[in-house]
């Protein structure tokens, strides 16, 4: 009883993050749009959240001296990586594209094992990267020599990779009871980024005078601090919060597949609010890469609880499993935060 409930309650907390995470490149892009240059904005994110959870930092204050490799690695990749890499390619390409790109992430981390650690991957987990990748192939329209900015798909690809690493980091320790506080882990995870992002984005050249103007959203014009509060509280602070949350209650291929559901979110407000239409083709090979990467990581998942269950895993102690369509038999233990980005 417990069990479903906790899983119920997780399944809700994935679904929240997913929408929160969805609607961050769309209060983005009007700012950007209006001046801001896109680092400038992830400061403004990261730094607001950090912040707010800057009293649970300090409340665990000793965690840096004890797990500074998680930390390490959820702050620059979890963090900086996702979001900075994120705001840059919504700069340049639509929401959508960018946003459909990002979930290449089953394939980059399978692609990673098969080729380069020449791990054996499962059929069904490769039809899916397989599904995955020929859906992209419409999103971008390769036909046409990229219909849209070279420098802005590659950094959607690289926050493909950041994701990877997102919900391998989130999901570390969580099996074998060594697993530090969550939140704990999101406060010092933001501050990090904070620390630097302030060194790479400038913040003191932000004009913050334009927060007191309005932005325009697609046909209509909202208070450009208003974009800000809502990225910062609601995609920043509760995105993270139920997406890490929701992992230690499922797990991160299931999380995973739940999280898709921020492709579809981000492209269904990008198209109503600001206006940035798919065509029918782009709108079939998103199709493609949600299904393939929802293939890779059921597949993924599939094959864990059978290792599990019949006493055949694969050596490695339940938990350390991998996220984003990872296999028990494919990858190291999620447990190496400095394994978690090789993607």
């Amino acid at each position: 009883m417990h069990a479903t409930q906790g899983r119920n309650g997780g399944l809700g907390l994935a679904l929240l993050s997913a929408v929160a995470f969805g609607g961050s490149g769309v209060a983005a892009k009007p700012l950007i749009e209006a001046g801001f240059d896109p680092l400038h904005v992830v400061w403004l994110r990261v730094a607001g959240a950090a912040l707010i959870l800057l009293p649970v930092a300090l409340r665990h204050r000793a965690l840096p001296r004890q797990r500074p490799g998680l930390l390490l690695g959820f702050g620059l990749l979890g963090v900086v990586g996702c979001q900075a890499l994120y705001f840059v390619a919504i700069s340049r390409i639509p929401v959508g594209v960018a946003i459909l790109v990002e979930y290449l992430g089953p394939a980059l981390l399978l692609g990673w094992v098969r080729f380069v650690q020449r791990r054996p991957v499962s059929r069904a987990a490769a039809v899916g990267v397989l599904l995955a990748v020929s859906g992209m192939a419409g999103v971008v329209e390769i036909w046409s020599g990229l219909a849209f900015d070279a420098l802005g798909l590659l950094c959607a690809f690289g926050a493909a990779c950041c994701q990877v690493a997102y919900f391998v980091l989130a999901d570390d320790g969580t099996r074998s009871g060594e697993a530090p506080d969550p939140v704990a882990v999101i406060a010092h995870g933001l501050v990090i980024g904070t620390v630097v992002l302030t060194a790479v984005a400038r913040p003191w050249d932000i004009p913050f005078s334009g927060l007191a103007h309005r932005a325009a959203l697609g046909q209509r014009e909202v208070p450009a601090v208003l974009l800000i509060a809502w990225i910062v509280l609601v995609a920043t602070v509760v995105a993270y919060l139920s997406g890490v949350l929701a992992v230690r209650r499922l797990s991160p291929q299931v999380a995973g597949v739940v999280a898709c559901i921020e492709a579809v979110v981000g492209t269904v407000l990008a198209w109503i609010l600001l206006g940035e239409h798919l065509g029918a083709v782009q709108i079939l090979g998103g199709a493609l890469v949600l299904f393939g990467a929802f293939v890779a990581q059921t597949s993924a998942a599939a094959k864990r609880r059978k290792g599990d269950g019949d006493g055949r895993g694969d050596g490695q102690t339940a938990g350390t499993g991998p996220a984003l369509g990872a296999l028990p038999d494919a990858l190291p233990p999620a447990g190496q935060p400095e394994i978690a980005g090789a993607p």
